[in-house]
């Protein structure tokens, strides 16, 4: 981490409202998820929040 950047500027984010993929902080945080890697992995973000989501709930039961 270089100095005055902080890893999510390098990271692809998924915008929660619009459904673009971005690069670096654009959006504020309540709107988007993140981050990814890759911009493919971040377009995939709703797939992914959705197991996690449904792995979280099995766990806990």
């Amino acid at each position: 981490m270089t100095s005055g950047t902080f890893d999510g500027d390098e990271k692809y984010w998924y915008n929660l409202k619009t459904g673009d993929v971005e690069f670096g902080y654009k959006t504020p945080a309540p709107d988007r998820a993140g981050p990814f890697d890759t911009a493919e992995e971040a377009a995939r973000a709703p797939e992914i929040i959705k197991r996690r989501s449904q792995e979280w709930a099995d766990e806990d039961d």
